[in-house]
């Protein structure tokens, strides 16, 4: 190597283009890489490898490929995974050597040069860190070297499809080597463990929820749902069973607030999906539509509340097994609704699995404690199991429910506004004599 060459080496620099240049930049894509295409996909940062003003280099960096078998398999990431932590893998979607500016590893030292900074450049500018970079090599154009020698690790060869457009893939008869390489150490652990650093997990929850039952657990559903009554006089094109087993997937996937969220995740499925639901398709040409939130709004104010419920409890039973002897405290609280204007609910929980045990709706001028008591009569409770109250609940009629008509015991909290309780426990507590309440199981309830 001559001193020339050496003296470009030590003095090259990487850096971000600016807007103004973005333009001169593209052209020289389409004008002198091999693929003559400028095109970047989501998110994305260009780069410029220079020396002493001149441009020796180009980079530029955008969203990864959507699905790859081999890095999946690599990862160890399964379909969840993949889904919420894409967003920390970045694609060397172009990297171009200007012109005649071609010297013994430069490739390589501008590549190690911008890996460097794209962590940090990529945070500052989208607001996420990355842990992956990944790229393809063109087995029938180059050999990969400039990869190999800045740390790449060569995965295999991808099947020799390329995206069309969403969910359609065309065959190209090209397959490509894929190179990944961390841009951290142990990036590859952190991928694939169960729980993210705070830092990193910022990227799980900016994931908008997407359904993760299959098909085939979609139609399983389906079949718990069918004894729930339709709330319409004559089925449209989404049937009532579907709608709830879509419902039902979404809040399990994360969806939280209402029609308009649903709405959003029902777009988020796919043909296989939709099919499995039984919805059926329209329009021309005939295709699969998601439901609107106007459809989901009619649904969920209609729909019978208690049917619902007992067929959820199946469904529940179904996915779970029976509940565990260990698993014999439950809880019971009222929350008020998020966006709800002021509906309030009472549900209860089994707490070692944290199981539903179903759910009380708070009549509009009434307050928890009637609400608690209809549960308590209905929940799935078994003797001997220990339910837990808040102050709210230390009602004589709550814990004859829980101990005479459920033979089930309680744990009741008490404040200074009931003074005669407060004192009676003190007395029985310096005596050490507390009596478990299922010990007075037909002579009224022990405190």
């Amino acid at each position: 190597m001559s001193a020339e060459e050496q003296a470009v080496l030590d003095g090259v620099t990487v850096r971000l283009i600016v807007p103004e240049e973005q333009e001169r930049f593209d052209a020289l894509l389409v004008e002198q890489h091999y693929l003559h295409s400028a095109e970047r996909v989501g998110a994305w940062l260009c780069y410029a490898a220079e020396h002493r003003g001149e441009w020796l280099a180009l980079f530029s960096w955008s969203a990864p490929a959507y699905h790859l078998k081999a890095r999946e398999a690599w990862l160890g990431w399964s379909e969840a995974q993949r889904r919420r932590r894409l967003g920390l893998v970045v694609n060397n979607s172009r990297f171009l050597i200007l012109g005649e500016t071609h010297r013994p590893n430069l490739a390589s030292r501008v590549m190690r040069l911008c890996l460097d900074r794209l962590s940090d450049d990529w945070e500052a500018r989208w607001g996420q860190p990355l842990l992956l970079a990944e790229s393809f090599v063109d087995v029938q154009v180059f050999r990969g070297t400039c990869y190999k020698a800045s740390g790449w690790q060569e995965l295999g060869l991808t099947q020799g499809y390329g995206r069309s457009r969403e969910d359609f893939y065309v065959k190209h008869d090209r397959p490509k080597q894929l190179w990944v390489r961390e841009l951290r150490t142990g990036a590859r652990e952190l991928l694939k463990a169960r729980v993210l650093p705070p830092r990193y997990a910022a990227v799980e929850q900016r994931t908008p929820p997407m359904c993760e039952a299959t098909p085939e657990e979609l139609v399983v559903a389906r079949d718990y749902f069918r004894r729930v009554p339709e709330w319409r006089g004559k089925i449209g094109d989404y049937c009532n069973d579907g709608l709830i087993a879509l419902t039902a997937c979404a809040t399990l996937s994360g969806v939280r607030h209402g029609q308009r969220d649903l709405a959003a995740f029902a777009r988020t499925l796919k043909s296989p999906h939709f099919r499995a639901l039984g919805f059926r398709k329209k329009g021309r040409p005939r295709r699969y539509r998601a439901p609107s939130e106007t459809t989901f709004y009619r649904f969920l104010t209609r729909v019978d509340s208690r049917a619902l419920q007992e067929a959820l409890l199946a469904w529940q039973e179904h996915r779970l097994g029976s509940r565990r002897d260990e698993d014999d405290v439950v809880a019971a609280d009222g929350k008020a609704l998020l966006s709800s204007q002021g509906v309030e609910v009472v549900s209860a929980y089994a707490v070692k699995s944290g199981r539903w045990m179903g759910s009380q709706m708070v009549e509009t001028k009434s307050n928890e404690i009637p609400a608690a008591q209809q549960l308590l009569r209905e929940a799935p409770l078994r003797p001997g199991d220990k339910v837990t109250l808040d102050a709210l609940h230390s009602q004589q009629e709550t814990a004859q429910i829980i101990v005479q008509e459920r033979g089930a015991d309680y744990l009741f909290t008490f404040k200074g506004n009931q003074p005669g309780i407060a004192e009676r426990l003190q007395r029985q507590s310096a005596s050490r004599r507390v009596v478990p309440p299922s010990g007075s199981v037909g002579r009224g309830p022990a405190v």
